[in-house]
């Protein structure tokens, strides 16, 4: 398990490894930011974006959050992370695409599937249970299609119907589809295996395909 000293180890061999050219994209990086693409993902430790698609400081614009949900918009005045986020992708740094990517082995998904936080106190899984139920229309249509709510082939049923609701979801954002409809904005999904480490990516019908 990495402790804070072996995280200290860890930014002593990532300065060693500095090239002149990471070193002089650094000192760019303070002047601010272009990204062209936003990706919303999920905080599993095994899946960071900028590590699976090998990107630069300044190249990716990343949300994560259990699950790698998008909620739908919802403009009620209160704090909402992933919307806020959003806004200021698509409004202020005028990204091009947005992206989100759901992943193998998702415990997110997981607990939406099994419902197993649904009794579940704040501090104790209710939180969770809150968040993940944004999921629930595609938990439904999941169970309606294989008639059960356990095993793996739901898991990874919920895990790529996950990432199509949220898909549906951001087109709830007056902003998004704006963008979308005029063709300034595209909206695209994508799936990680984690166990061989390959990207599969939504085509328009909604179908993963490897990339």
């Amino acid at each position: 398990m990495t402790s804070f000293s072996d995280m200290m180890e860890g930014h002593a061999r990532f300065r060693e490894r500095l090239s002149d050219a990471d070193i002089a994209n650094w000192r760019e990086q303070p002047k601010g930011q272009q990204p062209k693409v936003m990706v919303i993902s999920c905080v599993d430790s095994r899946v960071a974006p900028e590590q699976l698609l090998d990107t630069k400081p300044g190249e990716l614009f990343v949300m994560r959050n259990v699950a790698n949900i998008v909620p739908p918009y919802a403009p009620d005045g209160r704090p909402h992370s992933v919307s806020s986020a959003l806004e200021f992708a698509v409004t202020k740094l005028n990204v091009e695409e947005l992206v989100v990517i759901g992943h193998q082995a998702c415990g997110g998904v997981g607990a939406c599937l099994s419902r197993v936080f649904a009794n579940a106190e704040p501090g104790d899984g209710g939180l969770v249970n809150a968040w993940v139920k944004t999921l629930d229309p595609a938990r439904e249509r999941v169970v309606a299609k294989l008639g059960t709510d356990t095993g793996p082939e739901a898991q990874h049923a919920l895990e790529l119907e996950g990432v199509r609701e949220s898909l549906g979801n951001l087109m709830t954002y007056p902003f998004v589809r704006e963008r979308v409809e005029d063709g300034t904005l595209k909206l695209r999904g994508a799936w990680f295996g984690i166990g061989d480490a390959r990207l599969h990516v939504a085509n328009e019908q909604g179908e993963f395909q490897p990339a």
